[in-house]
Parts: structure tokens; sequence; C-alpha cells
């Protein structure tokens, strides 16, 4: 299998290869080398555990075992599954949801969540919280592109917009007066994080005071009830979207928060948000991540319930919408090689201005900018560019009212569902689901007991694959997404292969990955059926 995965890979490494990086072209040209010897340098600094990583770790862990060039002459697929779980591991989060007894009255059981990069730095972020002055949970993906810093900024903010559009009119004027005193604020959620889940500590401020501007404007709008939760959701999509194109035009205190605010705008990123609330499920989905729904049927077999489309070229909804808005002489140049104009793969995304603003605006900005090429914005501006905005961050809101039959929820990017279907998702995680639901085997001892005996047991166990297991499901689905062969089946060969990839390799063979599944307490939705 080791001749396999190796030719696999050099075959595509000593040839030019072009690939369609998201938001722009990728190219590179290996020369031809008669021969090529894979050696592994290894990091002498110890990996952290999970959930004790700084953030140079939880980036960097993987790179520790991955050659950062192409030209490097000796390379090899060498890592022992210790040193494969560490790198798998990393990103691990999970979160079992209990109430003031120490019971669980949630419709969240629990949730579990990691990540693992492939462009460094990593371009997915993800979000969790429990609202504290509203009900329910929520639960964000989000897939950067042309760099982190959207993503970073919409993982940060976006739970924060979609709560305050939940507020009540007496909760809102209850945290002005609060600012207005200079009083605390009482907390609107509690966040749910990895410790590399860091903030942009230095802009943090202005943000508050953006989401302040947005309370006040709805405190102006003078509704009561206010929005429902389908209107609260997409307007809270759309609010963020105008203050990150806002934010880079307006004066800023200083050149590093000028410069924070350019790259959010002019990289993007795509959204899939859940909102959780009893048997209320409602999920908004910006661009092509996905949520899908594991369903187990009464006679035990698993269905498969999709919850989102992929906003891109493939949609014919999508195709459909943007011929609408824009005119008939466009038609032939809105896609051009399954890309928006060309350049973009989904048809929705947060920030991305360089396809909303008009050319004399993003002139302007940049023209008063200091070096954009240091901080990597991408400057093109499409032929057949005529009509902006072409883009658009307006979310698809799905609402389905949670059945006892409703085991999990799964958010990721797109960079797991291009490895795995849907159906392949629902599969692995029901499977696991099993296997931790499955007692382990009892040592039911016959007299009298010897070492030996006992060593036979203990195989036993270990052989059913009890021993091993990832304990976190989102782990599992990155495994087998990265490690899976044509049978369905983890080859421990290609998985070390797809981890040691050179860093400008890797994103030829995967995308960042990021997933987040939610699983459903039936209990707690039983009970709501059996007192409705």
């Amino acid at each position: 299998m080791s001749r396999t995965v190796s030719s696999w890979i050099l075959s595509s490494a000593r040839s030019s290869i072009v690939l369609q990086g998201k938001g722009r072209w990728y190219s590179i040209c290996i020369p031809n080398r008669n021969k090529i010897k894979w050696k592994l340098v290894f990091s002498k600094t110890c990996p952290h555990p999970a959930g004790s990583c700084s953030l140079d770790s939880a980036f960097s862990l993987p790179k520790a075992f991955r050659h950062t060039s192409t030209e490097e002459e000796h390379f090899a697929f060498q890592l022992s599954p210790a040193q494969i779980n560490d790198i798998l591991r990393a990103g691990e989060l999970s979160h079992k949801t209990l109430d003031l007894n120490g019971k669980n009255a949630n419709s969240v059981l629990r949730f579990e969540s990691n990540q693992l990069a492939s462009n460094s730095p990593m371009e997915d972020r993800r979000s969790a919280a429990t609202c504290l002055q509203t009900a329910g949970m929520m639960f964000g993906v989000f897939d950067g592109h042309a760099g982190a810093a959207c993503a970073q900024a919409v993982s940060e903010r976006l739970l924060h917009y979609i709560a305050v559009s939940l507020m009540s009119r007496q909760s809102l004027e209850e945290i002005e007066l609060a600012v207005e005193a200079m009083k605390p604020v009482r907390p609107i959620l509690q966040l749910h994080r990895h410790p590399s889940d860091v903030e942009y500590q230095e802009i943090t401020s202005q943000y508050f005071e953006n989401l302040r501007v947005y309370w006040q404007h709805l405190l102006d709008l003078d509704t009561e009830p206010g929005f429902s939760l389908e209107e609260a959701m997409i307007c809270a999509f759309k609010r963020l979207d105008s203050d990150i194109s806002l934010e880079v035009q307006a004066p800023q205190e200083s050149e590093l928060m000028r410069n924070i605010a350019l790259q959010v705008a002019f990289s993007g990123a795509t959204a899939c948000v859940a909102h959780i609330d009893g048997v209320h499920l409602h999920v908004a989905n910006t661009g092509d991540c996905r949520a899908v729904l594991g369903v187990r049927e009464e006679d035990g077999t698993w269905s498969t319930l999709p919850l989102t489309r992929d906003h891109n070229a493939y949609d014919e909804f999508e195709i459909r919408r943007l011929k609408r808005e824009h005119p008939r002489s466009e038609e032939k140049t809105l896609f051009v090689n399954d890309r928006l104009l060309g350049i973009l793969m989904p048809s929705r995304a947060f920030g991305d201005v360089q396809l909303k603003w008009s050319k004399e605006l993003q002139h302007s900005i940049l023209e008063n900018s200091c070096d954009v090429e240091a901080l990597n914005i991408y400057q093109y501006v499409p032929p057949n560019y005529h009509t902006p905005p072409y883009l658009t961050a307006e979310p698809e809101v799905t609402y389905h009212k949670l059945r006892s039959k409703d085991k999990f929820l799964v958010i990721a990017s797109d960079g797991l569902w291009e490895m795995l279907s849907n159906e392949k998702v629902v599969k692995l995680v029901a499977g696991h689901l099993t296997e931790l639901n499955v007692q382990k085997p009892s040592l039911t001892f016959k007299k009298p007991v010897n070492l030996g005996y006992m060593h036979n047991l203990l195989l036993q166990r270990k052989s059913k694959g009890l021993a091993s297991l990832d304990q976190n499901i989102a782990t599992h689905l990155i495994r087998h997404a990265i490690g899976s062969n044509e049978y369905g089946e983890v080859d421990p060969e290609k998985l070390a292969a797809m981890l040691t990839l050179p860093e400008d390799l890797a994103r030829m063979y995967r995308d960042d990955i990021t997933v987040t599944v939610v699983y459903f307490n039936s209990e707690t939705i039983e009970d709501y059926y059996r007192n409705h």
C-alpha cells in the first residue's frame, strides 16, 4: 500500500499542477527527478495534549511532522499511531450540557468538535455558545478563503449579532442603560471554546461598539416582540457583513486596526450556523458549508436529512437567482469555469468586498492604504465586472422540528464533504454512536483466574476496536475523510501520507476540515411531545 500511496502523490508532484483553490488559481511546477527518497524530519518538541495547547501549538502541531517545501530531497511517510493521534486530536473540543441540578433537560445532550489544518495558517473557524439572555444554543462553522481574517472576525461576532437580534426590547434597553452608566453588562453568550480559539484583542472594543450601534438600531425600530428566529438570523448575517464593509471605509484609531479591517473585508468566509431551542432547530447557511441531520428510523436503519444547499455554480437555484439580479447581457459571464466571475467557488459569503464594491470604491480604499501586498490582499478586478454586488452574505434559513428519531446534527466545512458523502458521514457517526453505547464486554472470570486468561480477554477487547476508538466523533470523521481507502477503511499508510504532505502540496489533496457534531437528547424531545 505504501507504494500505491507514494506513487499517487509523487506522480502528481512531479508534474505541473494547476489547482483551482478558493478565491484564486493556485499553480505549482515541480521538476522531474529520477529518484526521490522520502524522509521525515521530526520535531524534537513534544506536542501538547489536546485541550491544553496554546495558539501556536494548536496551529503548528501538524507542521511538526510536515516538510515546508517539496524542494526537500528526502521525504518519508513514517508516523507512529501515537504521533498520528497527536496531530488528529490537537483541536478536539467537547461539552456536555447540564442544567443547574446536574441533569440534562436540554434537547442538546452534548457536542463534539475538531479541526485539521491544510492551509498554513488554517482558514477555518468554529463557534459554539449557550444563549444566556434568550433561549437555546448556537453552533457555527466558518470556512475562510484568501486568508483567515474574515472567518476569524465572523466566528467572533456573528453569534452575538444573532443573540442581540433575538433579545426583547426590555433586555436591549437594560444593556444600553448599563453601557451608558459605565456599569458591567450582563453576558449575552456563554462561549464554549478550545484554548486555541482566540480573539482579535486589539479590535474587540470596536467590535463591541458596532454591536452596540446595532442594538441601538433595533431599539429605534420600536417593534415588539421583534424578529422571528428566521428573521433574526437573516438580519444578523446581513448586518455583520455590512459592518465589515463599513469598518474598512471608516477612519481607524491605529494602523493595526486599519490593517485588520482591510484583511477582514478583502478576505472572505462562508458560514453555517445552527440555533437549537427545545425541539426547534434553525440552520442559517451562506456558502458551501453544510449541515446534515442523522435520523434513526423505526426499523433501526439510518437516513440522512440535509438541512442546507451548497451555494455555488452547481446549484440551479443560485444560478437562477444571480441571473435575476443582473442584466441578461451578463448571463454567460456570471459563472466561468464553475466559479462566480471565474474567481470564487461559493456564490454567497461574508467579506469579499472586491465582488461587492464598485471599482471606484475599491480603488479609493486601496489607494489610501499601506502596502496591501504585505497584508496578502488579493487585488484583481475580473473582466465583465459591470453591475456589483455579485456576492451576498444573506443566508438561506431552514427550520426543522426535532423528533425523537433525530439523533444528531453534523455541521462541517466543505473540506469534509469533498471527501465524504452525506450518507457516509451519517453512517460513520451512527456506527461510532452504536459502538460507544455498547457496554464494554464484561470480564466473566472462569475459576481459577490466571494472568494468561486475563491477557486473552484484554486481547479480545482490543481486537473489537474498543481500545483504539476515537472518543471524539469529529476526530473519527476527519480520520476517515483523509485516510479512507477505496473500501471505506482507514489505511494507516495513506493517513500518514496525508498528514505529512509538505505545505505546498497539502492543499492539493485536502482542504482545511472543521467538524461539529451535536447529539440530541431523545428523552427531552419525547417529553416535549408528551406535554404538548
